[in-house]
């Protein structure tokens, strides 16, 4: 990756972050907006109006920062399960987290009668999926990519299937409608105390993920290959799976499924960066925490009502899947 290629990839995520906290039904200006953090840090009195003040505080920088994180948790571990499948095709979802986190909010949602602990929830039932996922391919037949892949078909059936029957037994007045929306995903009901919770997931499995970008390169390769080259491919397969994992169940817990994202944004970013995963993670990072960032604003203001994020990152991820289809034929890379 060239200076001026990383540069602008790093001004990214900066550039939409102001972007989305100034555009709304209410603009702001960059001025205001800045003012409006350094009076929160400060408690100096920079002479905003009130309601400006806690709209920037207190609504969309929550709002925002959890878009970008969501964005570069889902795109980060896109890119990873990609690499380490070799499959061009699969996403962040692969093993189950997102029906998994899905059968928990909905649970929650029909125990308490509220989406109130749907967040917590889902992030357990979300890593729990990996787990049977991970186990599934164990007693399948070892740490192959194969038997990855079917453990986690296999357990994400099996909770959509009792995510179905939740939903079959919901009532239709009051808890299905709120399973039905918490799945499409969206970031209207952000509240800091949920944003401070996931924020360690996320984050520690981006630390994660950027720290073993190299070795994705190798295990990429192939498992023969990369025990030649003296990599313990099962400790350093787990331990990838492992963080984009806790990054993905930790974005899902605070937005609900936003699909595509994770199929996407890797594929935008290889035909920019290359296949080097040393310059891929950290650009999926910052694409996709744009991206993400950039749909919410889309979703919020397109109408006048708050579109779901999952019907617009499909709208967009449709076509291109296709085209990547087109291209890729199927095949690997």
């Amino acid at each position: 990756m060239t200076a001026v290629k990383r540069t602008c990839v790093i001004l990214l995520p900066v550039v939409a972050f102001f972007a989305s906290i100034c555009m709304g039904r209410y603009d702001i200006s960059v001025v205001e907006v800045i003012k409006s953090i350094l009076q929160a840090l400060t408690g100096k009195d920079y002479g905003l109006s009130m309601q400006t003040f806690v709209l920037v505080t207190q609504v969309r920088i929550p709002r925002t920062v959890q878009g970008l994180l969501v964005g570069a948790c889902l795109s980060a571990s896109g890119a990873c399960f990609q690499s380490i499948f070799r499959n061009p095709l699969v996403s962040s979802g692969m093993l189950g987290v997102s029906s998994g986190a899905g059968f928990g909010a909905a649970l929650s949602i029909i125990l308490f009668g509220t989406s109130l602990f749907a967040g917590g929830f889902s992030f357990v039932f979300g890593m729990l999926a990996v787990m049977l996922s991970y186990l599934v391919g164990r007693i399948a037949g070892g740490n192959s990519t194969i038997t990855l892949v079917l453990g986690g078909t296999i357990i994400q059936s099996i909770f959509q299937a009792m995510l179905s029957l939740l939903k079959y037994v919901a009532d239709t007045e009051t808890e299905l409608p709120a399973i039905t929306y918490w799945l499409m995903g969206s970031f209207a009901s952000t509240k800091t105390s949920d944003l401070t919770l996931a924020f360690i997931p996320m984050l520690l499995g981006i630390f994660g993920m950027v720290l073993f970008r190299n070795r994705l390169n190798v295990l990429s390769m192939g498992d023969r290959e990369a025990r030649a080259l003296g990599i313990d491919v099962s400790k350093n397969k787990l331990a990838v799976i492992s963080f984009a994992s806790l990054a993905t169940a930790g974005a899902v817990s605070v937005s609900g499924i936003i699909g595509w994202v994770g199929l996407v944004i890797p594929h935008i970013c290889r035909m920019i960066f290359g296949n080097d995963n040393k310059d891929l993670i950290p650009a999926s990072i910052c694409v996709g925490s744009t991206f993400m960032v950039m749909v919410d604003v889309i979703c919020r203001t397109l109408t006048g009502g708050e579109i779901p994020l999952g019907i617009v990152t499909a709208i967009v991820g449709g076509p291109f899947f296709i085209y990547l289809l087109r291209k890729t034929k199927g095949k690997q890379w």
